[in-house]
């Protein structure tokens, strides 16, 4: 073997060595990314489920005439009024909030416009420790789905962002299936 063998081998398995650290490298700084993805995904899950979960009535729920009203009309102060879940822009009744013990969202329809952070919260409104670089918001659109009329369901829009510019949407759909159930 001469010394420009040597030479040549050397700066061949040199080369080889710097691209596999190279990868590592590459791999190690970003092996935080899929939690902070997995993580926004959760929080959007999560908040998606809490809007779905809420009753999609034609009255508020506060509303006397919430159980047996047959439409919007019903309400009290009747289409269009301030108890009128489907009245424009949709969003929630004065006084109601999302971490609000006495005047919670209580509709599917309140959730529209809602904007958490930066920091996710609760239902209480306390912090939930490592999600402070979270925002969320939240957006609810009458969407016809098939044959159901766009005033009988809802497409709910949820997006998170996260840390390094990470974002989330998720879309899942409402339908007033029965318009008085209540909580």
């Amino acid at each position: 073997m001469t010394l420009v063998e040597l030479i040549i081998f050397i700066v061949v398995v040199g080369t080889a060595v710097m691209g596999v650290l190279t990868v590592l490298d590459l791999a190690t700084r970003s092996s935080a990314d899929p939690m902070i993805q997995k993580q926004a995904l959760a929080v959007a899950e999560a908040m998606l489920e809490e809007a779905q979960l809420q009753p999609f009535t034609h009255c508020d729920p506060d509303d006397p005439n919430a159980a047996n009203a047959l439409g919007a009309a019903d309400c009290t102060g009747g289409a269009g009024g301030a108890n009128d879940e489907s009245r424009l822009p949709l969003g929630p009744e004065a006084g109601e909030t999302r971490a609000s013990a006495t005047t919670p969202y209580d509709n599917v329809s309140d959730y529209n416009g809602l904007v958490v952070g930066p920091g996710i919260t609760d239902l209480t409104g306390a912090a939930i420790a490592g999600l402070n670089a979270y925002t969320a918001s939240v957006s609810v659109a009458n969407q016809a789905l098939g044959v159901v009329p766009a005033a009988d369901s809802l497409l709910i829009t949820v997006t998170v962002t996260g840390p390094g510019d990470t974002t989330v949407v998720l879309h899942g759909y409402r339908v007033r299936y029965a318009p008085n159930a209540l909580p």
